[in-house]
């Protein structure tokens, strides 16, 4: 059976469904005050009391157990909860990566006393992580990286630097991938993850700041950082096990299919206004629906396969290249389409909204992975190299 074949149609199941209206009517308050502009960055932006608030609900952690805290629910809990925060542009980055990587695999790898440590802060929205897997010249070959833990009497001794990480100037934690043991030619062996706490000595976290104006990534610097015997997640050199059952996670949600949803669906509110039934702005919506309907089927098969214990690694790198393909498309033709009409005629509002996502629209193919490598392993997954 081929991957594509694999990919069956499935249903979110009705107790998970019936969630959603609660969710949104919530989010409808929570962030009303929010512009499209603000709201346009969603699982980019940062709202601390935001993710306290979420915490207070239970929707964080939703599918930890819960004796850690958690909601002991669904993973197609948390899929309905997550489009709807992404529906609207709640901006939930600060317990973004902590929700959906850090806490599942605290969950799985993690020790006893690691699991009671910090999934209940993850759930409580207290404790936000980053990820530190990119390199400055490794690109999206992991399995390259030189940030080095060196064990010694007291734990492991850090150094190195990562580039890339989301929020990591927000983020009390990073769950990095090191090298324990052999060099970067030696590619998965030795390979393990840490927790890093990030206000420890010798790191430092310097944030970039992109075309838009935001400081979304970050660079981080370890400096013979001293980290505890416990920092190490599962068994030394089980590194490269973890983080790729960690990347379907981060591949195949929803975040892949609507970065941009929020200008798509002002654009839209704005023609409903006025009336606008032109062939072309017809057309444009058209293409969007058609395509973003089966990706969001596909994503939701890729998330029945994780349920059921599956590690759909190449069917979550299609969600993410076809998603990501669709994301950077919406901005472009959307500003084919306003700059084509009167100045005069457009909001600014809507126009504020477009310049953002035009500007960040670039990392869509960056973050989870670049094009060329997502391509490479959908050939491979498809027998076509």
């Amino acid at each position: 059976m081929s991957v594509l074949d694999s990919l069956a149609l499935t249903r979110i199941p009705a107790e998970d469904e019936a969630l959603r209206a609660e969710v949104r009517a919530f989010l409808a308050q929570a962030i009303s005050g929010l512009p499209p502009h603000v709201r346009a960055r969603s699982w980019g932006g940062y709202s601390a009391e935001l993710s306290r608030q979420l915490g207070e609900k239970g929707w964080i952690g939703v599918t930890l157990p819960r004796e850690y805290g958690g909601g002991g629910r669904s993973a197609f809990t948390r899929y309905v909860l997550v489009e709807e925060y992404l529906a609207c542009g709640a901006p939930v980055g600060s317990h973004w990566i902590a929700d959906r990587q850090s806490g599942p695999l605290i969950l799985k790898y993690g020790t006893e006393a690691q699991k009671r440590f910090y999934l209940p802060r993850i759930c409580r929205g207290e404790a936000f992580f980053c990820i530190g897997m990119s390199e400055p010249g490794a690109g999206s070959d992991l399995a390259s990286v030189k940030t080095r833990a060196v064990p010694n009497g007291k734990g492991f001794v850090l150094n190195g630097q990562k580039i890339w990480t989301t929020n990591a100037h927000h983020c009390h934690y990073m769950i990095a991938l090191v090298r324990t043991s052999g060099e970067a030619g030696d590619r998965h062996k030795g390979l393990s993850q840490v927790i890093v706490d990030l206000s420890l000595p010798g790191v430092t976290v310097r944030p970039i700041t992109d075309l838009s104006g935001d400081s979304h990534f970050c660079e981080v610097f370890f400096d013979n950082v001293q980290l505890p015997p416990d920092a190490l997640i599962g068994q030394e050199g089980q590194g490269w096990e973890q983080v790729t059952a960690e990347l379907a996670f981060e591949r195949s949600g929803p975040e892949r299919l609507f970065s941009s949803i929020v200008l798509f669906d002002e654009w839209l509110a704005w023609l409903r206004a006025t009336g606008e039934r032109s062939e072309g702005a017809l057309r444009l919506a058209g293409r969007v629906f058609t395509e973003l309907a089966p990706l969001r089927a596909m994503s939701v098969a890729v998330q029945d396969k994780l349920v059921r214990g599956e590690s759909p690694i190449v069917e979550a790198a299609l969600v993410k290249e076809l998603g990501t393909t669709l994301e950077q498309s919406i901005p472009a033709a959307i500003a084919d389409d306003l700059f084509a009409r009167e100045a005069s005629e457009v909001p600014l509002e809507l126009l504020r909204t477009l310049n953002y996502v035009t500007e960040v629209a670039p990392s869509y193919s960056l973050r989870g992975g670049t094009r060329d490598i997502l391509r490479g392993m959908i050939a491979r997954g498809l027998g076509l190299r």
